[in-house]
């Protein structure tokens, strides 16, 4: 949950921006702000008047909207009583290293580096005709509208703000800061960059609330930006303009990219303090969804009593002789309750002794992994965790050798077996010509679904099987050991022809038998993490989507042709109070 924040705190400590909040006046220190709308738009509740449509875009480099919120700084604390804010927002919701040049790219363009081209520390590949800045559909769109950018990165203004009607680059922030204040105070520009970089130098690559100097550095900005503001409502055209203040991360900092399927929302290089300012909005927080609490969803076999399940077209599939290594793994959700000793996943003709080969089996509200060979009785390890919940939860088992001695391992959920590795020198060869079946083999206890199927021709170590236990779905960017595997079977689409395929391509696929009814299920485990869907990091504000909201802003219309990548946010308009 977001913290409290104390209004009349905030009154308090920015008496001067309460101007800029409609021309506010506090009518009791215990209330929030009332709202007063310069008199031209007091009947232009859609927010349609051509007024002046103006822009005042603050750029901030390297910093974290995690800390924004943190250390709440008096003035982009202020500033979210009338914006449309999150300090959760992204610089890009993509898992590469992000550099300044794509960050600013992002945000002056409105298209990511995938159509930009601009992915390192420079601008190579990047070209205004093609991914044209804010400035340049503005310049192409407005005729007579001029705009402005001030920033202390030469490389900004060169690239980005080539097209701006009035561009300078500073040594440091306080010139940069200045200037804005010079052209809001006696400019006629309709749309004013200025891009703050200090907080950046002083994170010195410690981008947290413990780094004095990087929380002193966000401090002095949030005043600078009160200057800004301040300049602003004292414009002597204020009251007949119409003003947008856009306050925006660049990109937060830290380590930065990921591995595929990764939370974006981890990674601190993106996490970014967004806000769309204006005295008429209402305050809407963006906050990112708890990606730990998304469902796990598809469609999958359920294999319901006796002799219903899914068989290997190919014997040998799941035959690991007498000294193969090995790993097999797969999700399992059990809807029966605790039962004993029915088989759900098996490489051998009966779960009997003597009857060659190996078998998952229920052991009340637990499991096993048993083994058998000829003239011989059966060999097991149990797991304690239990699995008849009617949760899903993720098995695995590995098989190795350590010198002449063989071993299989039990998992469940990432944790081994508390009894430990188990001997299984003695059962020898246990291949068989019985096919790998899923679900029931004669026993009518039977009630689950089981996929997410995958074999390897090797044993996979313990910290991957514990790191990759939660992880679903298989792919190569995910699975380090992905070419080691036999076959890959998701079970996860509904097929014609009653199959299960293996997307490898290496190995056959299963047929189902008897009675299956394909079931869709949309269940929160605590021991799967399915693929985060990309749209759970567009539940926020990216910076990519702020050139569609200055465009609306401005009255530009957007057509498809541009491709713009960025989303608009409807704002809720506070309705004048008599």
């Amino acid at each position: 949950m977001k913290k409290n924040r104390n209004i009349w705190r905030r009154v308090k400590v920015f008496s001067a921006l309460t101007i800029l909040l409609g021309s506010v006046g506090i009518s009791s220190c215990n209330k929030e702000f009332a709202n007063k709308l310069p008199e031209p738009y007091e009947n232009d509740t859609l927010n349609i008047n051509d007024g002046s449509k103006r822009v005042l875009y603050i750029i901030l480099d390297g910093i974290k909207g995690n800390v924004v919120e943190s250390i709440a700084p008096e003035t982009l604390t202020l500033l979210t009583d009338r914006s449309i804010f999150t300090y959760d927002g992204l610089a890009d919701d993509h898992r590469n290293q992000i550099s300044f040049p794509t960050a600013w790219t992002n945000m002056m363009t409105g298209l990511d580096y995938t159509v930009s081209g601009v992915t390192g520390s420079d601008f190579s590949g990047f070209n205004n005709e093609t991914s044209p800045s804010i400035f340049t559909r503005v310049k192409s769109e407005k005729k007579n509208v001029q705009t402005a950018s001030f920033s202390t990165s030469a490389a900004f203004t060169d690239h980005l703000a080539i097209d701006a009607t009035k561009k300078q680059t500073f040594a440091n922030d306080v010139e940069v800061k200045n200037a804005t204040i010079q052209e809001l105070s006696s400019g006629t520009s309709s749309l004013v960059v200025a891009h703050l970089h200090a907080a950046e130098l002083a994170a010195n690559n410690d981008y947290t609330v413990e780094n004095e100097a990087y929380v002193s550095a966000i401090h002095t900005i949030d005043q600078q930006i009160k200057e800004i503001m301040n300049a602003l409502v004292n414009r002597s055209t204020f009251a007949k303009e119409n003003w947008l203040v856009v306050v925006s991360s660049s990109k937060g900092g830290g380590v930065s990219g990921g591995a595929s399927g990764s939370n974006i929302f981890d990674d601190p290089s993106r996490n970014a303090y967004i806000a769309f300012y204006n005295p008429k909005f209402n305050p809407q927080e963006f906050s990112k969804p708890d990606v730990s609490a998304l469902p796990y969803v598809g469609t999958t076999p359920k294999y319901v009593g006796a002799n219903n399940n899914a068989t290997m077209d190919d014997p040998n599939v799941g035959n690991f002789g007498s000294d193969q290594n090995a790993t097999i793994r797969f999700n399992i959700r059990w809807d029966y309750g605790g039962t004993y000793y029915p088989s759900f996943l098996t490489k051998r003709a009966a779960f009997n002794p003597g009857v060659v080969g190996w078998t998952f089996f229920n052991e009340g509200p637990t499991f096993g992994l048993n083994f058998s060979q000829t003239g011989q009785g059966n060999t097991q390890r149990l797991h304690t965790r239990a699995i008849a919940d009617g949760k899903w939860h993720n098995i695995t088992a590995v098989f190795y050798k350590e010198g002449n001695t063989r071993y299989v391992k039990v998992f469940c959920d990432g944790i081994p077996a508390p009894a430990g590795p188990l001997n299984i020198t003695n059962v020898g060869n246990i291949n068989t010509t019985s096919p790998l079946r899923l679900g029931s083999i004669g026993d009518a206890n039977v009630n689950c679904m089981i996929n997410d199927l995958a074999i390897y021709n090797v044993a996979l170590p313990d910290a991957e099987v514990i790191a990759k236990s939660r992880v679903t779905p298989l792919t190569a960017e995910n699975d380090p050991y992905h070419d080691n595997l036999v076959g890959y079977w998701p079970a996860n689409e509904v097929t014609t022809d009653n199959k299960l395929y293996d997307i490898t391509g290496k190995s056959a696929p299963f047929s189902l038998k008897g009675s299956i009814n394909w079931t869709s299920f949309a269940d929160i485990s605590p021991n799967i993490s399915p693929a985060i869907s990309p749209a759970a990091f567009r539940a926020v504000p990216n910076t990519v989507d702020i050139p569609t909201m200055i465009y609306s802003w401005m009255n530009i219309t957007v057509p498809q042709q541009w491709g713009l990548m960025g989303k608009y946010y409807v704002p809720s308009i506070n309705l004048p109070r008599d």
